[in-house]
């Protein structure tokens, strides 16, 4: 049951797959109910997470509950522990809405919530994040998790989000990372769904990043930190919450 879920999740596309999962995800979540994992997000316990991939299945790594990932609970993590993201005032700019944060995000009374996309139905602003419709330095707070590797003029993209950060903001720009290369590739010419599934990672990804993201972040003018925040969290936290031990969170002020 556990693979043909995720199976499912994979194939579907995205606005079909978050009307399904509210249906499903009950269900899936009382099924698995134990007490080896946690997902910090909701904070529910599971004997076993749910298998998740596109180019390569991960084990162990799809909550039952949330449909968080790794990534997903490894920024809530740090936002509730480093930041002041869950005590204090914030104007939140959230791209591409993940269901894991969508529904907490808006009930948040001290957070000023909009979220934006070119297609999502959860997003409120439709807008293409290389043309955004905001002002200048209006958010003191962006997230915006797996996007830029769908984009082809990522430069343009970053410019953008740059913009409509206020100065002293803070931005977390989350991308699929190859920590094993040091430049970033990306060509053009490779169009194929499945040849860039092989290449990238998945089907419609257009690059894959390597260490001299940061730098490129540095170069539109963020200063930028890559938080191993794994490193500053036990080993047992580490496997009890799921999470991909080594992944680099960058973390962007202007």
């Amino acid at each position: 049951m556990n693979r043909l879920f995720s199976w499912v999740l994979n194939l579907l596309p995205r606005p079909w797959l978050i009307q399904l999962s509210y249906l499903v995800r009950p269900i899936i979540a009382l099924l698995l109910k134990g007490n080896t994992y946690e997902d910090p997000i909701d904070e529910r316990k599971f004997r076993k997470m749910l298998p998740y991939g596109y180019a390569k299945t991960r084990e162990n790594v799809l909550s039952p509950s949330t449909l968080s990932l790794e990534r997903h609970r490894l920024l809530w993590l740090y936002l509730q522990r480093e930041t002041d993201f869950f005590s204090k005032p914030h104007r939140l700019l959230h791209f591409a809405p993940e269901q894991a944060f969508y529904k907490r995000f808006k009930k948040m009374k001290h957070i000023e919530y909009i979220t934006t996309d070119i297609e999502s139905p959860l997003a409120m602003v439709k807008a293409d994040i290389c043309e955004l419709p905001f002002e200048d330095d209006g958010f003191n707070t962006i997230l915006c998790n797996h996007v830029l590797e769908h984009i082809p003029n990522d430069r343009k993209a970053m410019k953008e989000l740059y913009r409509v950060l206020r100065p002293g903001g803070m931005a977390i720009l989350q991308i699929p990372q190859d920590l094993k290369r040091e430049t970033t590739f990306e060509d053009n010419n490779i169009t194929d769904p499945k040849e860039r599934t092989k290449i990238f990672g998945q089907y419609d990804h257009v690059r894959v990043y390597g260490k001299d993201y940061f730098d490129i972040l540095r170069s539109i003018g963020f200063k930028v930190e890559a938080v191993d925040y794994t490193s500053q969290l036990t080993e047992e936290e580490v496997k009890r919450f799921c999470l991909a031990k080594g992944e680099l969170l960058p973390v962007c002020f202007k």
